[in-house]
């Protein structure tokens, strides 16, 4: 597997965007799973799978399932 990807979504009517099958791929995403979507107005925009988040966090608060 690649590890980087370019692709291109197109933003629906109702603003929704379909993640590319290279990139769902790349990060094990199945439908129903959550993302997280960060965004910066200078920096720009991020989708991150919120599993990273939820790990993330019990790494910096263990102890709090």
């Amino acid at each position: 597997m690649k590890d980087k990807y370019v692709g291109i979504a197109k933003v629906g009517e109702k603003g929704q965007i379909v993640i590319p099958k290279e990139a769902r791929d790349m990060f094990n995403i199945k439908p129903g799973d959550t993302v997280v979507v960060l965004c910066d107005k200078k920096k720009g925009m991020a989708i991150v799978k919120s599993k990273v988040i939820e790990d993330t966090m019990d790494k910096i608060m263990p102890g709090n399932k």
